[in-house]
C-alpha cells in the first residue's frame, strides 16, 4: 500500500496532526516545568550554559501513543498493546528520573522488564513447537531473545547518552525513521505508516528544542525515542523487500560514538557508568563548534554516507534481497569502518585543539551529561 497517498489514511492531514499535537503537548510540558522547577541547571559535566526546563520529551511519547491508538481504531494496524505497555514503562521511570534522580540499577531494570514484555512472544516461540521438546535449540533460541532484549536496552540508553546537546538526538530519530518507514512503504502491510507518524511527532517538538533549546527532552522522551529506533530497526530487518542491514545502517552515528565511548572508557580503566563528556558530539562542542554546527556534521554522515548507501543496498528487485548472504552486510561493515575511523581522527583532533589553546565553554543549552 502507498501510505503516502493512500485515500483511506489521507496520511499528510495524519502527519501534520501528529506533528500538532506533540508540539501541543510540548508547550504544555513547557509551563508544567516551569511550574515545577524542573529545571536542568548549567554544571561542570553538563553541555549547557543556561538553566533550562526539561520532560518536553512527553509530548513526542503521547503523541506517538495516540498515533498508535487511532491507527488501531481506524483499521489500519494492530493495537500492540504490549509495545505500548513497554512504552508506557520506559517513559514512566525517565518521568521519574527527570523530576527526581533514580539509581541507574532501577532504571535499567525497569527498561529491561518492559523490553522483555514486549518481546516476550519471541522467548515464548522458543518453547513451541512440536512438543518434543528440544532443549538444546530451545535453551538456544532463548539465548538469542534475551540477547534481543540486552540490545534493545543498550539503544534505549544509547539515546539517552546521546541527547546532550540542542536537536541532536531529535534530527537523528527524524532521519532514522524517516529513511526506514520509507524502506517499509516497498512492503504493504508493513510498518510505514507508524514510523511516519513517530517522524512526524518528533518533528513537532523539533521547534522547541533547535537552534536554541526552551526545553530539552530529558529522560522520559530519549529512553522512548531509543526504544522506538530499535522498534524500526527490528520491524525493518523482518521485511523480506529490503535489505536487513538497511536499519544497522541508518543508526550508524549515534552506534558508533556511544559504543566506542563506552568502550573507550572501560578499557581505560575510568568509572564507564558515570557522568562524562567524553562523546565525541561533547568534544567538539567543547572545542568551540557551535550546537547547530554539530548537529550539521552527524546529519551530514547520514544525509552524504547513510543514505547513498541505503539506496544503493535495495536498489534491486525484492527477491535479489532474499539470497543467503544479503551483501548490505558487506556494506554495513564498510560503513561501520569508515565511521571507526571518523570517530578516532575526530577525537584525536580534539585532543591536539584541545592541547593548543583552553576548550571553549559550551555555548547554548544542551540537554544534559553523558552517563
Amino acid at each position: 500500500m502507498n501510505w503516502l497517498y493512500d485515500p483511506g489514511l489521507r496520511s499528510l492531514p495524519w502527519l501534520a496532526a501528529s506533528a500538532a499535537l506533540a508540539a501541543a503537548l510540548v508547550a504544555l510540558a513547557l509551563g508544567y516545568a516551569r511550574w515545577r522547577n524542573v529545571i536542568d541547571e548549567p554544571g561542570r559535566r553538563r553541555s549547557h550554559s543556561v538553566p533550562t526546563p526539561r520532560g518536553g520529551g512527553i509530548g513526542i511519547v503521547l503523541a506517538v501513543l495516540f498515533g498508535l491508538y487511532v491507527l488501531a481504531a481506524s483499521g489500519l494496524a494492530v493495537l500492540p498493546l504490549r509495545f505500548m505497555l513497554a512504552i508506557v514503562l520506559v517513559a514512566l521511570i525517565g518521568w521519574i528520573d527527570d523530576h527526581r534522580p533514580l539509581g541507574a540499577p532501577l532504571r535499567l531494570a525497569v527498561q529491561l522488564l518492559a523490553i522483555a514484555i514486549w518481546l516476550w512472544p519471541v522467548a515464548a516461540a522458543a518453547f513451541s513447537g512440536d512438543g518434543h521438546g528440544n532443549v538444546v535449540i530451545a535453551f538456544g533460541a532463548l539465548g538469542v531473545a534475551a540477547l534481543l532484549v540486552l540490545l534493545v536496552a543498550w539503544s534505549v540508553n544509547l539515546h539517552n547518552f546521546m541527547d546532550g546537546i540542542d536537536g541532536l538526538l531529535a534530527f537523528q530519530a527524524l532521519f532514522v525513521l524517516g529513511a526506514l518507514g520509507l524502506l517499509c512503504r516497498r512492503e504493504s502491510g508493513s510498518h510505514a505508516l507508524e514510523l511516519g507518524l513517530w517522524a512526524a511527532a518528533v518533528a513537532g517538538f523539533v521547534p522547541f528544542n533547535f537552534p536554541r533549546a526552551r526545553i530539552f527532552m530529558g529522560d522520559v522522551g530519549s529512553g522512548v525515542l531509543g526504544l522506538l529506533i530499535a522498534a524500526a530497526v527490528l520491524w525493518q530487518m523482518a521485511l523480506p523487500q529490503t535489505a536487513a542491514a538497511s536499519g544497522l545502517i541508518a543508526v550508524s552515528a549515534f552506534l558508533t560514538d556511544a559504543s566506542l565511548t563506552l568502550l573507550s572508557r572501560m578499557t581505560s580503566g575510568r568509572r564507564w557508568y558515570s557522568a562524562h563528556r567524553e562523546h565525541l558530539y561533547q568534544w567538539l562542542t567543547r572545542c568551540g563548534f557551535s550546537h547547530a554546527r554539530v548537529v550539521a556534521l552527524y546529519m551530514g554522515w547520514n544525509l552524504l554516507v547513510v543514505a547513498p548507501v541505503l539506496w544503493w543496498i535495495n536498489r534491486l528487485p525484492a527477491q535479489t534481497q532474499l539470497a543467503e548472504l544479503d551483501p548490505g552486510y558487506a556494506w554495513a561493515g564498510g560503513v561501520y569502518l569508515v565511521a571507526i575511523v571518523v570517530w578516532v581522527g575526530g577525537k584525536r583532533w580534539c585532543r591536539r585543539h584541545a592541547a593548543r589553546r583552553p576548550l571553549a565553554p559550551s555555548d547554548n543549552g544542551a540537554q544534559h551529561a553523558s552517563a
